[in-house]
């Protein structure tokens, strides 16, 4: 395994089927030729990710996807035109074209076109979408560097494309046209209220005892090794605790009598955009430390405040 920025070495891997991770905008993707089902199925066991869970497929326009027969309704060619290539996500009616492995036999696909260069570079060069999870085992906190995905999967994946570091920090906003009214079925990248003002209406939101049908639908997950919790007021849970042995995760202020190694800060400016950038990278450095346990602030529930507040809470426990 290498890290580097070869596309052609990339390239050549995915045409005879091997994994390669790739940048985008949100967090590091595992990729495979979403075609193919054994490439595809190396990527669920590499990650040890459940096959009821199914795939995004990523490539470089909206027109590369009417190509290989996909129906593309007209919202989702509107939200597309203004937000393509970017985090959003949508999940359509598959075709026999898409292998049962990637949707997880839903019949529903999910596409997207990532906002990346160097990945827009190497989508454009292949005659297949990519299969593309976040490039970390199954239920951990997703990458946003090339060596988050070097530390956790290097030795099981064939190259990882460096492209950085991932500037949006978060997964993709989802949402689903298999009904007709569009609904979120995952907080993300890309804020709600940008969507609405798009579409002129309000979205539906998931019900999560829904049948899982997109990436993220799960109750559990981005979990750091150390007992986490969310809560509405952080001062107030550390009453009584050991502060020398709590690790905080919090918007914009600082907590008192909290060692500063401890305390992690997502934005001093309380920009929601730099807290998801921030968001995952915090959540690996505050799980490096000698603790018994990390508390987290909910977030302000606007724009990317939803995302972080989702991923926050599958990855705390819930009491």
């Amino acid at each position: 395994m290498s890290i580097g920025i070869d596309i052609q070495l990339a390239i050549e891997l995915l045409n005879s089927n091997k994994l390669v991770a790739i940048p985008t905008e949100t967090v590091y993707g595992l990729a495979a030729n979403a075609f193919n089902e054994n490439a595809v199925l190396s990527i669920y066991k590499t990650k040890n990710r459940p096959q009821f869970n199914p795939l995004i497929i990523h490539s470089n326009s909206i027109e590369r996807f009417e190509q290989w027969g996909l129906e593309i309704p007209n919202d989702v060619r509107l939200l597309a035109n203004k937000f393509w290539p970017g985090p959003l996500t949508f999940i359509i009616p598959a075709n026999d074209k898409v292998p049962d492995i990637v949707t997880a036999g839903t019949g529903a696909v999910a596409i997207r076109v990532p906002n990346h260069p160097l990945t827009l570079e190497l989508l454009s060069k292949l005659n297949f979408p990519l299969a593309a999870p976040s490039a970390n085992p199954s239920g951990f906190i997703s990458p946003t560097s090339a060596l988050h995905v070097d530390r956790q999967l290097g030795n099981k994946i064939d190259y990882i494309l460096d492209g950085g570091i991932c500037n949006v920090g978060v997964e993709s906003t989802i949402i689903s046209f298999l009904e007709n009214e569009p609904k979120i079925l995952r907080f993300g990248g890309l804020a709600i209220e940008e969507i609405e003002e798009v579409i002129g209406h309000q979205l539906l939101v998931n019900n999560t005892s829904e049948k899982i049908v997109a990436p993220g639908m799960l109750t559990k997950h981005y979990a750091p090794n150390h007992p986490m919790f969310l809560v509405d007021d952080i001062v107030k849970a550390l009453e009584g605790k050991n502060r020398d042995r709590v690790g905080v995760i919090t918007f914009s202020n600082s907590i008192i009598n909290i060692p500063a190694k401890n305390q992690f800060i997502l934005s001093k400016s309380k920009d929601l955009n730099e807290a998801a950038s921030n968001l995952f990278a915090v959540m690996r450095n505050i799980d490096e430390l000698d603790i018994d346990e990390i508390y987290a602030e909910k977030f302000p529930n606007q724009g990317l405040g939803y995302a972080i507040n989702d991923r926050l809470k599958r990855a705390s426990i819930q009491e």
